[in-house]
């Protein structure tokens, strides 16, 4: 199931000959460097099929990143409930991104996230979409900021899921952009 595309790029559902790359970039040290856990191949896969599940059945989800024309899977980008109750109401989607390391730098992520809020906006009439990281995540930072979305006055916050034995990891920034700003920006 294809959600959307770009000239270089598949946004779908994940296949089974993507679990290699999904336990490489969920067990990658400088991958996960901003989460308090890597995956192993048992956790990575019950992932992975929670995943590919949850965007058969709702379309939300973190999709399968793949090259075009080859259908190479590099990582993920998606729009996935934030699941952050009560910090985040209950319909919150977060766009969200992780790539395999030979894939950085090329500007993939930004591409497909730029797509993905116009599939948000424009086809999935959401009212707005958020993104969190980790307060010193400078590269994903740079990103939600490249898309557009602005840091939200007052909404850092301490991840609740984030250990007590990684308090380097808890404090987190939150951005978002609402339909009105994806609207005034589509406008320019």
């Amino acid at each position: 199931m294809i959600i959307t595309r770009t000239e270089r790029l598949i946004l779908r559902n994940w296949q089974d000959q993507d679990r290699d790359l999904f336990f490489t970039i969920n067990s990658d040290p400088e991958v996960m460097a901003f989460f308090s856990s890597r995956r192993d191949r048992v956790q990575s896969d019950a992932l992975f099929d929670l995943n590919r599940d949850r965007i058969a059945d709702t379309g939300y989800g973190f999709y399968a990143l793949a090259l075009a024309p080859s259908d190479k899977a590099i990582g993920f980008c998606g729009l996935a409930r934030a699941d952050l109750a009560p910090l985040l109401s209950d319909d919150t989607i977060e766009i969200g991104w992780r790539l395999a390391r030979p894939f950085w730098g090329q500007g993939y992520v930004t591409e497909a996230a730029e797509r993905l809020l116009a599939y948000g906006f424009d086809e999935r009439d959401l009212p707005e979409i958020v993104s969190f990281a980790v307060a010193h995540n400078a590269r994903s930072i740079a990103v939600m900021r490249r898309i557009g979305l602005t840091q939200v006055p007052d909404g850092d916050f301490d991840h609740p899921r984030v250990l007590d034995s990684h308090p380097h990891l808890k404090r987190h920034v939150l951005y978002k952009m609402t339909a009105a700003d994806y609207a005034a920006r589509k406008a320019r």
